[in-house]
């Protein structure tokens, strides 16, 4: 049976990836803190600055409301590893943020210990400019992910230079000015859904997927464009709901269930909290999928006795209620609802590796030891990460968590315990 198929396709409810682009002083951080407004629609705004906090001029001042300014988190940064700015997201998906503001975006990639620093430095071997490239492009990569699966809506900010055009052609050198070009890769614009030009306060939307804001000039970007945005957005079916309604339908069957619990996986939606419909209670989608399930499947079983052939179609999601529902895991890629053989996910991966840099132990040439020590944590060695299973990725990234959280003593403190387990794997007898 082919893994692969065809289903109806749908407008989903999206979240907002929107990039500001203009030279200093265009209004840029004004504009997208106003936008985040019209987004937020009353949840929290956090703003990440590495304009040497300048954007702490447009924040309230406490006890003087007469001033006006804007409520947001104020995250300051001074250091443009695009490494950091993913562990930043992490932080703001934790605060369940409605809006993340990235200003500027840009000293990522070429601002002090930005993604062209690491190029540079590590293209400075024989291998050259390629072999920078090599380590950069994964570090792009990852830090790409990290903002586009942000579960809320995303602002970055990008900065503009005057871009020229150079004909020594002839006898004199002719030096022509062709407009501007924004200080980031130049593929950048392909992963925002809408970009505004800011010029001089005014902003001309350049690049949307929504044909009624195509064109559109507006002085002063504000609410009004992000509640422009967000009915865009809202045009469409929340898979959220869809899912629900699906469950809570009387028609549903135990079969249904599995499709539901596969569906909600495919999207990511397992670890999303949701009110119970019934008892009002906190919960997961994932944990109603599974609830829902092992009743249908108790009725299923009462008035049917005879025994039915399996559906090899449904037994992954089969193993993933009744895991969920045995254990109350989320389903999701950190807490793997097939298998505990399955491998170490994506996520587990990147923050794996984060986690390592914590300890000590992130630069290339550290390899082996990571090996070691992973190893010596899980119970068994391996050669590479990628033999890892999802449980024991997920046990290492406990370790690795608690130390990591040890500040200056970190490293000296995991060296340490990774040396007494050497010492103690030494003192076992050999194996048979």
């Amino acid at each position: 049976m082919n893994a692969f198929s065809f289903t109806p396709a749908t407008r989903e409810q999206a979240r907002a990836r929107i990039g500001l682009q203009g030279p200093a002083g265009c209004g840029k951080t004004k504009s997208a803190l106003r936008i985040a407004e019209g987004l937020a629609q009353g949840g929290q705004i956090g703003l990440i600055d590495t304009e040497r906090r300048s954007a702490l001029t447009y924040a309230v001042v406490p006890g003087k409301p007469h001033l006006g300014g804007h409520e947001f988190g104020h995250m300051p940064m001074d250091s443009y590893d695009p490494r950091n700015l993913i562990q930043a997201v992490q932080i703001a998906e934790q605060a369940k943020l409605a809006v993340l503001i990235i200003d500027s975006w840009s000293h990522f990639w070429n601002g002090r210990g930005g993604l062209l620093e690491i190029v540079e430095n590590a293209g400075s071997g024989a291998l050259g400019t390629f072999g920078g490239w090599k380590k950069g492009n994964p570090i792009e990569q990852d830090m790409l992910d990290a903002l586009l699966n942000f579960s809320g809506h995303l602002i970055v900010t990008m900065r503009t230079k005057t871009d020229y055009l150079v004909d020594d052609s002839g006898s004199k050198k002719k030096i022509t000015k062709v407009g501007t070009k924004v200080v980031q890769r130049d593929s950048s614009d392909y992963e925002l859904g809408l970009i505004v030009d800011m010029v001089e306060g005014t902003g001309t939307v350049i690049k949307t997927r929504y044909e009624v804001l195509e064109g559109l000039s507006i002085h002063h970007p504000g609410e009004e464009l992000g509640q422009q945005v967000l009915e865009q957005l809202g045009q469409g079916v929340d898979p959220v709901e869809g899912i629900l309604n699906d469950l809570t339908a009387d028609d549903l069957t135990y079969q249904g269930a599995l499709e539901l619990h596969a569906r909600a996986k495919s999207r990511g939606l397992l670890t999303i909290g949701h009110l119970h419909p019934k008892t009002g209670e906190p919960s997961t989608i994932g944990e109603l999928i599974a609830e829902y399930g092992k009743a249908l499947k108790s009725d299923a079983a009462a008035a049917t006795p005879t025994a039915q052939q399996p559906d090899p179609n449904a037994a992954e999601a089969d193993s993933a209620i009744e895991q969920q529902e045995r254990f109350g895991g989320s389903g999701g890629d950190e807490q793997s609802a097939t298998s505990s053989s399955s491998g170490a996910s994506a996520p587990q991966m990147r923050m794996m590796h984060a986690l390592f840099v914590r300890v000590g132990l992130g630069a290339k040439e550290d390899r082996e030891r990571r090996l070691q020590a992973s190893g010596l944590i899980i119970g068994r060695q391996i050669g590479s990460a990628n033999e890892l299973t999802s449980d024991e990725a997920a046990t290492l990234l406990d370790t690795l968590g608690a130390y990591g959280e040890r500040g200056d003593t970190a490293a000296t403190d995991f060296a340490a315990m990774v040396t007494g387990l050497a010492d103690e794997a030494r003192k076992q007898p050999a194996a048979v």
